[in-house]
């Protein structure tokens, strides 16, 4: 209950990629009941450290989620009291029309998304998903009345409350990536029952959705032995087959491609079967798309996994994940990271 209502709270927040500011400070409260520290760095990561039992040598993982979330921005007030706009992040322009939205600016104004209705379209227009600049902003306000609070460059969410659906499974935004916060939280959880040898970094990642931005700036600053990114993956529905996603509720998916490590996905393998986790595998032949890109590449190059979260609708306000899936996640993580001596992060130096 406990993980469900900080998903819950996440998934209401707003955090627009560059606009994490006040998520980062609802992440912060519940992370740091199980780190010894929290610090930001300059581009806003949210940085919590879990200190392990140290041997002779400093051992440290790092494991990243970003909580940024795709969204808008003002680009235009026009006459009448209409705002167009355009995105931040990869939004889809067709899951637009008809939602609802806040607009941020001196306040947050509630708003809808609006377009010409199809009874008064062409027959050629009717045949077209409408375009981003075929829509607009409704505040009920006039020009006037915008302008006293809203400008040009002001941020843009989706309005969408948390839904708890059957089978422990549950609906929101922005659950892509909160979803992989939740999961960085229950490991350190499990970890503080367990003992463990490394230095745990917790890290709440900004701006992925703008080119995993943040990602970059805090492995550059902690240079773990080993990074774990945290995101989620495409599960299956309906038109979706199996070969291009993975199956939501039977447990998260190991990435495996040139941006993971052979010898870390090999013990992450090992675990889950030791522990009868259920897990899968999300084959993939890019890094692009996620923090593991960021890890793996920074400085001289660190030893880097993916562990994903089935999730359906994906960039959507309706994205839906099985809680199971991140509760088995993060017991897996938390016992690979019990794991890791000196001698297991030596042998990852060769390939």
């Amino acid at each position: 209950m406990e993980a469900k209502i900080f998903l819950q709270e996440l998934s209401d927040a707003v955090g627009v990629s560059g606009y994490e500011r006040k998520i980062s400070r609802q992440v912060a409260e519940d992370f740091k009941k199980y780190t010894d520290s929290i610090k930001y760095d300059s581009l806003g990561n949210l940085i919590s450290l879990q200190k392990g039992f140290q041997s002779s040598e400093e051992l440290t993982v790092m494991l990243a989620a970003h909580m940024d979330e795709i969204g808008l921005m003002v680009t235009k007030i026009e006459d009448g009291g209409f705002l167009r706009f355009t995105a931040v992040g990869g939004v889809d322009p067709r899951t637009l029309v008809g939602q609802e939205v806040s607009v941020h600016g001196k306040e947050s104004l509630n708003g809808v998304v609006g377009a010409k209705p199809p009874h008064i379209q062409s027959a050629d227009e009717r045949k077209k998903a409408y375009k981003m600049e075929d829509m607009y902003i409704d505040l009920g306000l006039s020009e006037k009345e915008i302008k006293e609070t809203i400008r040009v460059g002001d941020v843009i969410s989706i309005k969408r409350r948390f839904t708890e659906l059957k089978n422990n499974r549950v609906t929101g935004k922005s659950l892509d990536d909160r979803a992989g916060v939740l999961m960085v939280l229950e490991t350190l959880k499990h970890l503080k029952k367990l003992k463990h040898q490394v230095d745990v970094y917790g890290v709440a990642t900004v701006q992925e959705e703008v080119g995993v931005r943040g990602a970059i700036t805090s492995t550059y600053g902690i240079v773990p032995d080993i990074g774990i990114a945290i995101d989620v993956c495409h599960a299956t529905m309906p038109g979706v087959s199996k070969e291009d996603a993975a199956e939501l509720g039977e447990g998260p998916a190991l990435g495996f491609g040139p941006h993971v490590h052979p010898k870390i996905f090999k013990k992450l393998k090992e675990i889950a079967k030791e522990l009868d986790i259920p897990y899968q595998v999300d084959p993939s032949n890019t890094p692009a798309g996620t923090d593991a890109y960021a890890i793996q590449v920074t400085r001289s190059g660190i030893a880097t996994a993916l562990l994903s979260i089935p999730l359906r609708y994906m960039h959507t306000s309706v994205e839906t994940v099985s809680l199971d899936d991140i509760k088995r996640g993060a017991r897996l993580l938390a016992h690979f990271i019990a794991e890791i001596n000196a001698d297991f992060v030596e042998g990852l130096r060769c390939f």
